[in-house]
């Protein structure tokens, strides 16, 4: 059945009927077709610009709405009015280095850089503050305007129009271990370039990676020669993120159970990688999967990344759901993943997980909000975002320079999400700032940033990739 909104939308009365028309997004890794401005509140723009200088990314000075600026206008009705300074044309990005804020006056330097740019941004613009952890920024009042940074950015997010995007990074300036550019270089690359089309409204944590473990920023294939695993490989979302990585490099094993062979085999096909039917649940499957690493690919072969992208849903009120169906679930979403790492994670298995390699998981907003009939399923996800922060905050893991992180969709456009009712279904898709669904190369490109060797400083995450949905916002 045709989406209603889409149908609606090519009525001439649409807009007056006031119906939203979602704006087509830039995807992929295509930077902003306008010029990048950046601007600073609290001092001069430090870290940013140093970083853009690394990618590569020109960027020119933004305006400040500052009274003595401002120019008088005559509407037509001959009223003065002042407004403030605008760009001569439409601009790609908006970036403010907030990392010296520490008063509420800063504050005002933040409003004075984004008001008029908030004006004149191009469809799918991005919106990106940099401020710093508020932990570490000084006394109450410091710690509250950086705190404050996300109050507007995520309000912002909610006002842009047309695809545009906001959203907060944070970097560590103040400890014995601060972010340099190269550790911050992976992420604002991935905000700036149309990889981030259905993230907005969220917070970005970048820490500090050892030297030499930040891989190369600029490459478009930084999987070149890695190895990368894919759970539920076989359609959707994993089809999806195996096809992003043979884009960017890898060599991917694609691997879902034996009942979904032939979508696999069509995946491995299409990619050129090798897939491996297996069911994940059996208490062997790290051992088989890093068996069917070394055999493919030589002894001396280790996997660089790991996707837990498979997962089951077995719907119903907790107060009709048995013990099967609950534990399921839990099985399959969380378990089998935690069984699978704890194989992989032996230095000496032949096929294991390298070091500076990447464990990536799959959470759902559902997991963070909860949802109606999906007190299993929702439990699974959370655990996600569980096990992410504790492997994350692993000394052990971070010796060896492995990250882990996780990625939690929203209402993605898939044959799963197809069959829920109709009504139930467009609430789903437009209950978010972008009001559209997003599409699964969203959740692809998101997780092929978390694994990227120039993400490094990134760890213990979990970015919602949900288009700044209302739920568990």
């Amino acid at each position: 059945m045709a989406d209603i909104v889409q149908v609606l939308t090519t009525n001439p009365l649409a807009k007056q009927l006031g119906v939203p028309q979602p704006t087509r997004l830039r995807r992929g890794r295509e930077l902003p077709s306008g010029p990048v401005v950046l601007g600073a509140a609290g001092g001069s723009p430090s870290i940013v610009r140093r970083t853009l200088d690394l990618l590569g990314v020109p960027v020119q000075d933004a305006l400040r709405d500052v009274p003595e600026a401002r120019v008088t206008e005559t509407d037509d009705k001959g009223r003065e009015r002042q407004v403030p300074p605008s760009y001569p044309a439409r601009i790609g990005a908006v970036l403010v280095d907030a990392t010296a804020v520490t008063s509420i006056a800063d504050l005002e330097e933040v409003r004075q850089v984004l008001r008029p740019a908030l004006r004149s941004l191009e469809p799918s613009a991005r919106v990106v503050v940099v401020g710093v952890e508020p932990e570490t920024a000084g006394g109450p009042v410091a710690v509250a305007a950086q705190q404050a940074l996300e109050g507007v950015v995520r309000s912002v997010g909610k006002e842009l129009r047309r695809g545009a995007t906001a959203n907060l990074v944070r970097v560590d300036l103040l400890t014995g271990t601060p972010t340099t550019p190269e550790d911050l270089g992976s992420t604002m690359s991935f905000l700036l370039e149309g990889r981030s089309a259905y993230v907005s409204g969220q917070v970005f944590h970048v820490g500090h990676a050892d030297e030499g473990r930040v891989g190369d920023l600029t490459t478009p294939r930084p999987f070149e020669g890695r190895i990368v695993v894919v759970t539920g490989a076989g359609r959707g979302i994993g089809a999806s993120i195996a096809e992003v990585f043979a884009r960017d490099g890898a060599a991917v094993v694609a691997v879902d159970v034996p009942a979904g062979g032939q979508g696999l085999a069509s995946v491995a096909n299409k990619i050129g990688g090798t897939a491996l039917q297996l069911d994940i649940t059996v208490p062997d499957a790290g051992s088989r999967i890093a068996a069917h690493v070394a055999q493919r690919f030589g002894e001396g072969a280790r996997i660089h990344t790991i996707v837990h992208n498979a997962g089951i849903t077995r719907d119903k009120l907790l107060v009709n759901t048995d013990e099967d169906r609950w534990g399921s679930v839990l099985e399959v979403n969380l378990a089998a993943q935690t069984r699978i790492n704890e194989i992989l994670l032996d230095p000496e298995l032949p096929g294991g997980l390298d070091d500076e390699g990447r464990i990536i998981g799959v959470a759902s907003t559902s997991g963070i909000a909860g949802n109606r009939g999906q007190a299993n399923y929702a439990a699974s996800k959370a655990g996600v975002v569980g096990l992410v922060r504790a492997m994350g905050a692993d000394q052990g893991l971070a010796a060896r320079g492995i990250t882990v992180n996780a990625v939690a969709p929203g209402f993605i456009e898939t044959e799963m999400t197809a069959k829920i009712p109709l009504a139930t279904r467009e609430i789903g898709r437009r209950i978010n700032s972008l009001q559209q669904g997003g599409r699964p190369v969203d959740v692809a490109e998101a997780i092929a940033w978390f694994a990227q060797p120039a993400s490094a400083a990134v760890t213990g995450q979990v970015l919602r990739v949900c288009g700044q949905s209302q739920l568990g916002a």
